[in-house]
């Protein structure tokens, strides 16, 4: 199994929006909504829970998850929310996929435009950076259980669908194929490995290296586009050195 690039490098550090609390409960429960629209039973529904998943990580209250899978099943009254994907460029020439969930296409569409344009980039039409990505479920495992070495590990995920992994930090990411993302985390948890993670996210197939002041202009304009309500993902294909980040968080 060959490496990628950084995972923490290619999608921007999530855990940076992570500590927002108000603003991720609201994008957690979006998700969730939309998610049970289609089956409300997370049982037969990977997706809706990957979701519920990521609430009780993030610590969202049990009453917030459950009244979120009521609206999404039509139980309740609320907003409509659909998906839209858009495309752009960053400075460096740095291809950005941004995901939203928006009850107003409008609006989130001119906010989406504004945001890339004040910060070096440019929105584009649909497909023109989407060939630069693939869709692939991402199972996360922060610590090799006690007990278990990381070739079982490994081992475990291969044969439960896993395709390929990478190790930054001590986490372990293992790719999977979207369709297989439920069988790779039901296999590992069944063997008492706890997973951190485990959702569906593009990848990009290469990268490209951005430095400087360009540099910190596209993390600018990725933290500008992860904090607007509408935005649930934001992934971009590029590899920014420690130091920038390190002045750009600073």
């Amino acid at each position: 199994m060959a490496g990628h690039s950084k995972w923490a490098n290619i999608k921007y550090r999530k855990e940076r929006q992570d500590k927002k609390r108000s603003n991720l409960f609201s994008k957690l429960a979006r998700e969730i909504i939309v998610c049970a629209r289609q089956d409300p039973n997370p049982d037969t529904n990977p997706s809706l829970a990957a979701a519920i998943e990521r609430a009780r990580a993030a610590n969202m209250p049990k009453e917030n998850i459950e009244r979120a899978i009521k609206r999404g099943a039509g139980e309740l009254e609320g907003a409509k929310y659909e998906e839209i994907v858009y495309e752009g460029y960053g400075p460096g020439g740095v291809a950005i996929l941004v995901r939203s969930l928006t009850d107003n296409r409008n609006r989130t569409a001119a906010a989406v435009r504004h945001i890339f344009e004040s910060h070096g980039g440019s929105l584009g039409t649909e497909g023109c950076v989407a060939w630069q990505f693939e869709r692939r479920g991402l199972v996360q495992v922060e610590a090799v259980p006690e007990g278990m070495d990381k070739e079982e590990l490994v081992f475990l995920a291969i044969e439960g669908g896993a395709e390929d992994f990478t190790e930054e930090d001590g986490i372990i990411t293992f790719y999977t194929p979207p369709n297989q993302l439920a069988q790779v985390r039901d296999a590992l948890q069944g063997a008492g490995v706890e997973v951190s993670r485990a959702q569906l996210a593009w990848v990009p197939k290469s990268t490209v290296k951005v430095e400087g002041k360009e540099a910190e202009r596209l993390l600018r304009l990725l933290d500008a586009l992860d904090d607007h309500e509408d935005v649930q993902e934001v992934v971009a294909n590029f590899e920014v050195p420690d130091e920038v980040f390190a002045r750009v968080e600073g």
